[in-house]
């Protein structure tokens, strides 16, 4: 099988691990793509594969790793720390994604409740720190399976989130590296806007490295919480026909992810946006997927 659709448990923010799997496997999917903090609570990663598997799901991805931009060395060796417990669990739940958010600046620390110099805002710097820091995680990474996906996050997030905001970026700080190591997530939300993006899907494919597909639309007018600008697929500005025949054009078969933060869709009945989700990807964006991959005739798309 190829393109399963997969549930993001950032779309399901209210259900603990069992419930997103059960709610997961009830809408007919295959694969779950956990946040950490429910490997946490559901008892560690041991069980939460436990509830994954015995829930007939896979894990997608694990989410996330990252967060590499301290300028102290406290705060780099914290990170490195928390890194390879997220490396060693993804390996336990049966991840081989390990997706990376990778900070932002030290002087927005505070803003996520971490410590920096708030005085600190040289972007060059925080870059370099990640590229370092990802020298350190590659080798935990291949001992274990785990591959580090690097994730390019929209420029508006490039001060609090990620010093990493086109797909060309993540694949220049890939390259050092063996393709089981690092990889790169296309995020739609994310890189959809981004002049370059097509070529550097043709440049990911090219180079192994198209590891993960997450989508979600571009809504507007851009919420108070930024972050919470996430909307279904179809209902902002997101052209998935057009970066779904990217994806898939690039080699991509994997499963494709579903992850929304929006406080209408978090907090409605988790079934609802399960079925919301199974609608709007099979009529907006298996079907250019499937086309791209020769599975279909391009006029079943028009």
């Amino acid at each position: 099988m190829s393109f399963e659709l997969a549930l993001n448990t950032g779309t399901t923010p209210n259900l603990d691990l069992a419930a997103a799997v059960e709610a997961a496997a009830t809408a007919g999917l295959s694969h779950i793509g956990p946040w950490r903090h429910l490997i946490e609570q559901a008892g560690g990663p041991e069980k939460a594969a436990q509830i994954i598997s015995s829930g007939g799901l896979q894990a997608s991805t694990l989410c996330r790793g990252g967060f590499l931009t301290s300028n102290s060395p406290e705060g780099q060796r914290a990170a490195l720390e928390s890194n390879r417990r997220a490396i060693e669990e993804a390996a336990i739940i049966g991840a081989n994604e390990l997706i990376m958010v990778v900070g932002g600046l030290p002087a927005a620390a505070h803003i996520l409740g971490g410590e920096g110099e708030k005085t600190d805002k040289d972007i060059v710097a925080a870059r370099d720190r990640v590229a370092r820091a990802l020298g350190e995680l590659v080798p935990y990474a291949l001992e274990h399976g785990v591959r580090l996906v690097l994730e390019a996050l929209h420029p508006m997030y490039a001060v609090d989130r990620a010093v990493l905001s086109t797909l060309g970026q993540a694949l220049d700080l890939a390259t050092p590296y063996p393709t089981a190591a690092v990889g790169v997530v296309v995020d739609t939300f994310h890189v959809f806007w981004d002049p370059q993006l097509q070529t550097q899907i043709q440049r990911a494919g090219l180079e192994g490295r198209l590891a993960s597909y997450q989508i979600c639309d571009f809504n507007l007018p851009i919420a108070a919480d930024a972050l919470q600008s996430r909307g279904m697929m179809g209902d902002g500005y997101v052209d998935f026909a057009t970066i779904s025949r990217w994806v898939s054009a690039a080699g991509y078969r994997g499963p494709v992810e579903v992850e929304i933060f929006n406080q209408e869709i978090n907090s409605q009945d988790a079934a609802l946006t399960l079925a919301q989700m199974n609608q709007r990807y099979g009529s907006l964006v298996l079907p250019h997927l499937q086309q791209a991959a020769g599975m279909v005739p391009a006029h079943a798309t028009n």
